[in-house]
């Protein structure tokens, strides 16, 4: 991935899209609010020669005293105005960034999705771009004011005593060797940080994910010494690197702002043989007594700054991901509704899994896909889905290649229901309507009684509006699986994929199930993945996959007559059904 030339901070800026004025507002006002915290130290000065040359005229105390006053108010306000705008333009920047993210994610194959562990993706979209806000807030006003106020401080002081002007930087080389000692082994320890926290976060979601098999089988202590690893390896990182620095930074931190210890003596000697006022010289001391103090406050966001292009490399790498390329319009003509795998090749990295299969669905076919565990049953149904590109070969509708279909569209003409439905945590009613967001009350509730769900949705102590908990956590393996269906449903689309959709179900479930799917599928093209060979024996036409090749095609009579794969696994299966009948 190529970085901007203006780094991660000019690449953030980018995303700020109207929003970027705000950002340049801020600065302007922090540049009035750095200019009123100065100019009071000259109106100070002014109240001590007054006082030193013996001034008694009070209402030239008081009017130095009101501007003052009104300098520091100014201040403040403007530090409030700028810090708030940096802020609203920060949030929108955040939002534009996550929005980016998310959408990127639906783009993407998802092969490529799922390879990466949930907890590092949810860590780098929801925490760790979180954890940009402070910086990205406050980098434009603190800098304003950190880097401008000395830098006029400074010169002001120069025009008073050139001599004194360097003896208040003294101190400076010191505290940055300090500083560069301690920033020694930086991006080392750091990225040691970022590895223990992203393997702390995928170990915390696999051990709260699988708590239930973990009771089950006996491995909590197991499992919690490797989650307990983690969490120690986790802030080792951090204890380790801190105790590295905190002598450099100790020192960097007391030599830096020290500048007294080389202004008073000399200012001393300088106003001893008169070479500067007393006058002259009380000024300087106020002016620099805080000179370096903004300068340190810049110098603590170096790590910040460090985590940002960190965090902003992790962001990037999901926007900038290869996707599925898809046009934004639809420029080709439908043929019917075939679907046809001309040669498909895919595989997962390396390793391939389908080798060139093809296979023609016609518009309205019930078609099967069986075969062992593992031989690309779901592979080939999830890349009819579009949710993966072939690596070599083609899949087209209708005539019509479907990387030349818009994603929307083809999504449109898909309803696909996986073993591992997932509900979000809304309820019953709005988990359903997602097939379907212009359904009616009375429309989900119609899907959900063909589908066998109505019944135990009205024992749920809400009825439709129970809220299903978290990835439908409070909802059984089976009712998961139905209301997926009754979403598949209500979609109405062309396409019916079911990738051992019914594999939680009792039979009798299983049975309403596939009476309801019969009816809804009239004239729709359904394709099911089964393991359960009596679902499918009525299918159009039934393929048999075997190590990713076909191995059989065909009914189910004439693959029975074939003698073969699948002619063997209809034996087991029957007979795993009469010993379960017999039980």
């Amino acid at each position: 991935m190529g970085k901007d030339k203006n780094g991660s901070f000019g690449w953030l800026l980018s995303q700020s899209g109207e929003r970027k004025g705000k950002f340049i507002i801020s600065v302007v006002l922090a540049a009035f609010s750095m200019l009123c915290g100065i100019v009071p130290y000259y109106f100070i000065a002014r109240i001590v020669k007054d006082l030193l040359d013996g001034s008694t005229d009070k209402s030239n105390y008081i009017i130095n005293c009101v501007i003052i006053f009104a300098l520091w108010l100014g201040h403040s306000l403007f530090h409030a105005l700028s810090t708030a705008n940096s802020h609203l333009a920060t949030f929108h920047t955040l939002a534009v960034i996550r929005k980016k993210a998310l959408d990127k994610l639906a783009k993407m194959p998802l092969g490529n999705v799922i390879s990466q562990p949930s907890g590092a993706l949810k860590s780098t979209i929801v925490e760790r771009i979180d954890s940009i806000e402070t910086t990205l807030a406050h980098i434009l006003p603190e800098f304003t004011t950190g880097i401008g106020a000395p830098i006029i401080i400074l010169i002001y002081v120069f025009t008073i005593s050139w001599k004194l002007g360097l003896a208040a930087l003294i101190t400076v080389p010191l505290g940055i060797v300090c500083y560069a000692l301690m920033m020694f082994g930086y991006e080392e320890n750091y990225s040691r940080t970022v590895r223990a926290t992203k393997a702390l976060n995928g170990v915390t979601t696999e051990y709260i994910n699988g708590i239930e098999v973990i009771k089950v089988f006996g491995k909590a202590q197991s499992s919690y010494d490797k989650f307990a690893a983690a969490a120690k390896e986790s802030a080792a990182s951090f204890v380790d690197w801190m105790r590295k620095c905190n002598v450099y930074m100790t020192f960097a931190m007391c030599i830096m702002p020290a500048t007294m210890l080389s202004v008073l003596p000399i200012g001393g000697i300088m106003a001893i043989h008169g070479t500067i006022s007393t006058a002259d010289f009380i000024t300087v001391i106020i002016l620099t007594v805080g000179l370096i103090e903004p300068l340190i406050g810049i110098m603590s966001y170096s790590d910040d700054i460090a985590q940002m292009d960190t965090i902003v490399t992790e962001v990037r790498n999901i926007i900038d991901a290869p996707e599925m390329v898809r046009p934004e319009k639809m420029t080709k003509k439908f043929s019917g509704g075939d679907i046809v795998l001309d040669d498909v090749h895919f595989g997962y990295e390396d390793k391939e899994i389908l080798h060139g299969i093809s296979m023609t669905i016609n518009k309205g076919e019930f078609i099967a896909l069986v075969g062992p565990s593992g031989s690309g049953k779901s592979t080939a149904a999830r890349l009819i889905a579009s949710l993966w590109d072939v690596n070599s070969g083609s899949i087209s509708l209708g005539g019509v290649d479907i990387r030349d279909i818009p994603l929307d569209d083809y999504n449109d003409k898909i309803a696909y229901v996986s073993q591992d439905n997932y509900l979000f945590d809304l309820t019953v009613r709005e988990n359903i309507r997602l097939g379907n967001q212009s359904a009616s009350d009375k429309e989900v509730e119609e899907a959900a009684k063909k589908c066998g769900c109505h019944d135990f949705i009205m024992g749920l102590e809400n009825g439709y509006d129970t809220v299903v908990g978290s990835s439908g956590g409070h909802l059984s393996g089976g009712e998961r699986q139905r209301i997926s269906i009754a979403r598949a449903m209500l979609k109405n689309a062309d396409i019916i994929i079911l990738d051992e959709a019914t594999a939680y179900t009792d039979p009798e479930n299983e049975a309403v199930i596939q009476k309801s799917v019969a009816k809804l599928v009239e004239g729709k093209t359904l394709i099911v993945i089964a393991h359960r060979l009596s679902t499918v024996k009525n299918a159009d036409r039934l393929y048999v996959i075997k190590d990713g090749n076909i191995e059989e095609q065909g009914t189910h009579e004439e693959l029975l007559a074939q003698n073969g794969l699948y002619s063997k696994m209809w034996t087991a299966h029957i007979s795993a059904k009469d010993g379960e009948d017999n039980v």
